[in-house]
């Protein structure tokens, strides 16, 4: 396994991260970080976690802390297409907007508003969390966030904010790793 950004690798990480920039989608381009980790777990486990999981208890590290917002919660219903879950954090809020629904492998939302600083004024637009079936029961889930940077020379602060979106991804995907191997009775 290894953390890639624009083709450049480090196989000390455990996890797999991958940057695409896609079309522009006004003036700033959009730039999607994707982040892979393994669960113990059939889709169909994952799948149900995932769209019942309210916030992650325990406290980010420090260094997420000084980086990102700090997640406290969600509101609202988040199982159908058209639903729309208002995020909290310790400083504001995002509403998510669902758009696509393919259970139990793909989940889409797009990002309707923000009110909240993240990463020097990343604008968040959407993401997706992705679900593949491994061999012998286990579940490839990927988490994808899409961004347009607020940063004046955006290209020179891009491995920043993708390394900052790849640390926040890996610390959901362990929560949620956790909980869901605990809950089967996994170490």
């Amino acid at each position: 396994m290894s953390f890639e950004v624009n083709g450049a690798t480090d196989a000390l990480h455990a996890h797999t991260a991958r940057i695409v920039h896609a079309k522009p989608a006004t003036t700033r381009s959009t730039t999607s970080v994707v982040t892979r980790m393994l669960f113990a777990a059939p889709p169909e486990r994952v799948w149900s976690n995932l769209l019942f999981f309210e916030h992650i208890r325990r406290r980010p590290p420090l260094h997420l802390r000084l980086l990102l917002p700090i997640p406290i919660g969600t509101e609202g219903a988040k199982s159908q297409v058209g639903d729309e879950v208002r995020c909290l954090y310790e400083r504001g809020h995002l509403i998510k907007r669902i758009t696509h629904i393919e259970a139990p492998r793909r989940y889409e939302f797009e990002v309707i508003e923000q009110q909240l600083r993240v990463c020097g004024g990343l604008a968040l637009v959407g993401g997706c969390y992705s679900l593949r079936s491994l061999e012998g029961g286990g579940t490839e889930v990927s988490v994808t966030t899409q961004y347009m940077s607020g940063m004046r020379f955006g290209r020179l602060w891009r491995p920043i904010e993708a390394m900052a979106c790849h640390m926040f991804h890996r610390h959901l995907l362990s929560a949620m790793k956790q909980e869901i191997e605990s809950a089967a009775g996994l170490p």
